[in-house]
């Protein structure tokens, strides 16, 4: 099918091709028996990464940047928000992500919006990039901004910031939004006061004709989940 004429909230599938160890340590990844494998990853971003989970992956670098400048069309803007969602996807199951990232200097981006993902080893596009990579490895933790389901309504907590930032939202056209919106979807196709309300609080990245969902829903906690 055309991209072009694809629905929606369609998500690419086109292959995301990753390396994948056993470990998080980088020592304990040149151990015999602890590479998985180079693989390609052709399926929804959320299969992909449930597969990769129960494959023993606990490290993955991904063999292609994330360019934030190459999504001025629908196919390449798909093409980055799925690699943007496997880095969430993976983050939120405390997975080490090994990624580089291009921000785009022509549309000025705080890092800080990514800043709840997985710290990548490079970082391009911004004025003092080296500066900006320093803070986000020096400031992440897991939970840093995710969003949980509660019966009736849905909550997303929010530090990028530094503050705790809580919203609740209880109109069910804001969950079904969320629902479109967490692996990509034309920005059109979106209801405007959710798109709106969420885009204000930097909880969506305009990627070229998209919207992508920023935060995580977090699989694993770190910790007591009434102290997240």
């Amino acid at each position: 099918m055309d991209s072009a004429l694809a629905p929606a909230n369609a998500e690419d599938t086109a292959p995301l091709s990753v390396a994948v160890w056993r470990d998080y340590d980088e020592a304990a990844c040149a151990l015999p028996g602890m590479f998985l494998g180079d693989i390609s990853l052709t399926g929804p971003v959320a299969e992909e990464s449930d597969r990769l989970w129960e494959l023993g992956a606990r490290r993955v670098a991904l063999a292609e940047a994330v360019d934030l400048t190459e999504t001025g069309d629908l196919a390449a803007a798909r093409r980055t928000v799925r690699a943007l969602s496997l880095v969430r996807d993976l983050t939120a199951r405390a997975v080490l992500v090994e990624w580089d990232l291009h921000l785009d200097p022509a549309r000025p981006q705080d890092p800080r919006v990514l800043s709840h993902l997985q710290p990548p080893r490079t970082l391009h596009g911004t004025p003092d990039a080296d500066s900006d990579l320093a803070t986000w490895r020096n400031g992440h933790y897991l939970g840093k901004c995710l969003w949980r389901n509660g019966p009736g309504f849905f909550q997303i907590r929010d530090r990028r910031w530094g503050n705790l930032q809580r919203f609740t939202a209880d109109e069910p056209h804001y969950r079904t939004a969320v629902d479109a919106l967490a692996y990509g979807a034309l920005a059109e196709s979106v209801p405007r006061d959710a798109l709106d309300d969420f885009t204000d609080e930097n909880l969506v990245l305009r990627l070229g004709p998209l919207a992508w969902w920023v935060p995580y829903r977090v699989s694993r906690w770190t910790q007591e989940a009434m102290a997240i």
